[in-house]
């Protein structure tokens, strides 16, 4: 009986240049990879909506998308493994670096930006269901609140309240990523080599300002140089170092970031302890 990796495999078959042993990208509980040859076969999370999936995927294969999201291979389905969970089959892109001197700080706004100009309403895909920023991150702290033995009272309680404590959400509403960063970039010879946007799981329409929050953060926690985030707002084409409209999703992932820290390690790594302590500093501010 085949497994989740061989059942990806299988879904790939055989090919021109595919070797016979496939390669596994990432296996975790909400997403295992797998690349054979040039194709990547994806077995999304098990409680993942396969309608909303397959929604997604329709707006990824879109002509107005060419240059922005990496289209999935054709025919762009949903296919289902034995054991209920999604799949997917998407080209291999080159990951970003993240180790490089430079990241492409302004390219990565600009792709941002043609993203939210895209009109959802003239791709005639059909119902999209909502950008997943906002409930992860309130999913994250409740999961914070769940776990007693996570984290002082003290740390718990500024996470709390920066998330209570963002600004309501404003009501602009267009097609997102849902969960950007770094990770979520590669580069595809086949598409002209250029940046392209990957991982369309939480793709849907939201307060772009959502897509923005997570650099925003790793900024205000002191992780990201001034010269880099002004470069990210520029290629975006913003020349405020702080919009307004931005302060309450940045808010809520700096919430979501120390959440999450605080329930996967102690003592706190660099990062985590940098993420907690921007809590605690939102928190005296309040």
């Amino acid at each position: 009986v085949l497994g989740v990796l061989g059942e990806l495999a299988a879904l790939v078959g055989p090919g021109p240049g595919r070797p016979a042993a496939p390669r596994v990208l990432a296996e975790r509980p909400d997403a295992t990879l797998v690349r054979v040859g040039a194709v990547v076969a994806k077995a999304h999370a098990p409680d993942t909506d396969a309608v909303a999936l397959a929604a997604r995927l329709r707006v990824a294969a879109h002509p107005a998308l060419t240059g922005i999201l990496l289209p999935p291979v054709e025919p762009a389905a949903v296919r289902p493994l034995r054991g209920g969970r999604p799949a997917t089959l998407w080209p291999y892109g080159t990951p970003i670096d993240p180790d490089v001197d430079e990241l492409p700080w302004a390219a990565a706004g600009a792709l941002l930006a043609l993203l939210h100009a895209v009109d959802p309403a003239a791709l005639g895909t059909g119902p999209l269901p909502a950008a997943g920023g906002p409930a992860r991150a309130a999913e994250t702290v409740a999961a914070l609140r769940a776990a007693p033995g996570a984290g002082t009272p003290d740390e718990r309680r500024a996470v709390e309240r920066v998330l209570a404590g963002a600004p309501d959400l404003g009501s602009r509403r267009t097609l997102c990523h849902g969960d950007f960063h770094f990770g979520q970039l590669v580069t595809d010879p086949a598409h002209g080599g250029g940046l392209l946007l990957i991982d369309v799981d939480d793709l849907g329409l939201g307060d772009p300002a959502w897509d923005l929050a997570r650099p925003a953060a790793w900024y205000a926690a002191g992780l990201v140089p001034e010269a880099d985030w002004r470069r990210f707002l520029a290629g975006y084409g913003v020349a405020e170092p702080w919009p307004g409209w931005l302060d309450g999703p940045a808010r809520a992932l700096t919430a979501q970031l120390a959440a999450r820290a605080l329930l996967s390690s102690r003592p706190l790594t660099g990062e985590g302890a940098a993420f907690v302590d921007s809590c605690r500093r939102i928190e005296a501010l309040s």
